[in-house]
């Protein structure tokens, strides 16, 4: 077929009125550059499931992509899960552009596939989502959200019957019926009145008093800490509402809003990237924090999975980084710890090797995994299964998993933790600044950074990947002046020294290759899994001999870091 028969095959079983008339502009302007661009394959299962910019074609977020996706969803199912159609499947959505629309098609072809949907009666955090597929014991889960990614996105992310998302053979599996599905036209459906008329549409907004009361009993009692003022952004998402029944909870009271961004709204109009990681995102909560003299800054991303946290200190509030947020979790977690097992924490390797130091000091178990919490819960399943008592799971891109409740980064239980660390530290005098400054001390110091580089155009994966791919054939045998000791090719599944190359089949097979440093610096660059980014990790380290050392150590750690910077990104003219 050619590109434009192809273009009026997608129309023909398209029920959306915009995007067929986004294809047809194009057809009538013979654009067929633009048509390439949207059929040049299709949107893949990533590290989150489906995510994209939203529009027309195979390469887009659409209603098709949609009903397609779930027609193959509930087709694998079926094949995979036992009493799927007693036990049926948990929706839920953010509030992005189409995500009520995305949700209902979800609804009704799940419903035509004769199999119950669980489903909520507005939006949803997604850590609520994956809590229920947990509470019900569902077949699996569906949340239409693209997380922290720019307005023009959004995705379609599957939970397993587990709790935890899929990984392989389950993603292979649902591709491959995606494939064999019909056309969208073709999909038998049940309206939203229809499936609830025969019970296969069942709500499940009871859930959202659970999650509330399941989390906020995680909080330590009252009278082991000391009071405190919280400033909180939900950077126009879902979290809101959830985050402040938790606190009131938990008992803390003293919590203030941005109001212009308290209001879910996926336009996002006071943020351009509503990412707590990216430089301006908590423009404004810093800044209600100051008026307020708050004690801590927190901001949930859109869909409530994610965290950031700033800290008042002598200069002012200082973002903490997510792998400082990460070792002080572990650290707290791991100290409090008061079960017979042997606790294990698990963190991804592109974050701070420093977990691993402090996970030593109480005789823990230290585990990594490829990026995602994907990853990171589905070990922790595998490892239950041999005894290990699974306490947190952490990657440095804000996603934490405190509790056992939610099988995924859950950035409302991860605030409360930081804010209940915060009360406790209170009450001795002690900040979250002033325990970062202990471990550093006990550890050593550890300066991480990271770089990204977006990349435009339909090309933008392949140009990434050549740019990795030329790390491969010829790896540095120094960065920053460090010496190379080792390089690990995930993909390949290889180990570079400079004695040669051999197998290395500790980790899974992923698109990223790290570099070991002489001194114990560490280097990496992967493409991003959920958008158009080269990401770039770099970790450098310094012991500290006394607490005198402690800023001399951090000063010769960040000019190791800088150098490392500075010539790994300059030689991809980033």
């Amino acid at each position: 077929m050619s590109i434009i028969d192809r273009a009026r095959s997608w129309i023909a079983q398209d029920p959306d009125l915009e995007t067929r008339r986004e294809l047809e502009a194009m057809i009538d302007r013979g654009d067929v550059q633009a048509l390439e661009e949207r059929f040049s394959g299709s949107l893949q299962f990533g590290t989150a499931g489906l995510r994209g910019l939203l529009g027309a074609g195979p390469t887009r977020m659409n209603r098709v992509t949609v009903a397609r996706t779930t027609a193959g969803l509930c087709a694998w199912l079926k094949h995979e899960v036992p009493e799927i159609t007693s036990r049926g499947i948990c929706v839920g959505r953010d509030a992005r552009v189409n995500s009520d629309v995305f949700e209902r098609d979800v609804i009704e072809v799940a419903a035509g596939a004769g199999i119950p949907v669980w489903t909520f009666d507005d939006v949803v955090p997604t850590p609520v989502l994956a809590f229920a597929v947990l509470e019900l014991r569902a077949a699996g889960g569906v949340m239409i959200t693209a997380s922290h990614n720019p307005p023009g996105y959004n995705g379609y992310k599957v939970y397993w019957e587990n709790g935890a998302q899929i990984i392989p053979p389950n993603d292979r599996g649902i591709a491959g019926e995606i494939e064999r599905a019909p056309r969208a036209d073709q999909l038998p459906r049940l309206s939203v009145d229809e499936a609830r008329a025969i019970e296969l549409l069942r709500q499940a907004d009871f859930l959202r008093d659970s999650y509330v009361e399941r989390i906020a009993g995680e909080a330590s009692a009252p009278e082991e800490r000391g009071d405190v003022r919280i400033a909180y952004t939900a950077l126009h998402g879902v979290a809101e509402h959830t985050f402040r029944n938790v606190l009131t909870r938990a008992g803390f009271a003293d919590v203030h809003s941005v109001k212009e961004q308290a209001t879910p709204d996926g336009r996002f109009p006071t943020v351009a990237f509503p990412n707590p990681e990216e430089p301006g995102a908590m423009n404004r909560v810093l800044a209600l924090a100051e008026r307020v003299d708050a004690d801590l800054a927190i901001a949930n991303d859109p869909d409530g999975d994610r965290v950031g946290v700033a800290v008042r200190g002598k200069k002012g509030f200082e973002v903490l980084s997510g792998n400082d947020i990460g070792v002080l979790m572990a650290d707290d977690l791991l100290r409090r710890y008061d079960h017979t097992g042997q606790p294990v924490v698990i963190s991804t390797i592109v974050s701070s090797p420093m977990l691993g130091q402090i996970a030593a000091t109480y005789g823990a178990r230290w585990e990594q995994t490829l990026t995602g919490h994907k990853w990171i819960q589905n070990r922790a399943l595998e490892l239950a299964q041999e005894g290990y008592d699974y306490v947190l799971g952490y990657e440095e891109a804000l996603g934490y998993a405190p509790s056992p409740a939610v099988r995924d980064k859950d950035g409302i239980s991860s605030a409360l933790l930081m804010i209940d660390m915060t009360a406790r530290l209170k009450t001795n005098g002690e900040t979250l600044l002033s325990a970062r400054n202990e471990l550093w001390c006990k550890h050593g110091f550890f300066a991480d950074r990271q770089v990204s580089v977006r990349f435009e155009g339909a090309d933008a994966q392949a140009r990434m990947s050549a740019i990795v791919d030329r790390y491969r054939e010829e790896p540095p045998r120094e960065i920053g002046g460090q010496a190379v000791r080792r390089m690990l090719d995930l993909e390949r599944q290889v180990q570079w020294t400079p004695w040669g190359v051999t197998p290395f089949l500790d980790l899974g097979v992923s698109n990223v290759v790290i570099f070991e440093l002489e001194g114990g610096h560490r280097a990496m660059l992967r493409p991003s899994g959920t958008e158009p980014k080269l990401k770039y990790y770099f970790y450098a380290t310094a012991p500290v001999h006394a607490r005198s050392d402690l800023e001399e150590s951090k000063k010769h750690a960040f000019d190791v870091l800088e150098h490392m910077v500075e010539d790994l990104t300059r030689s991809n003219n980033c």
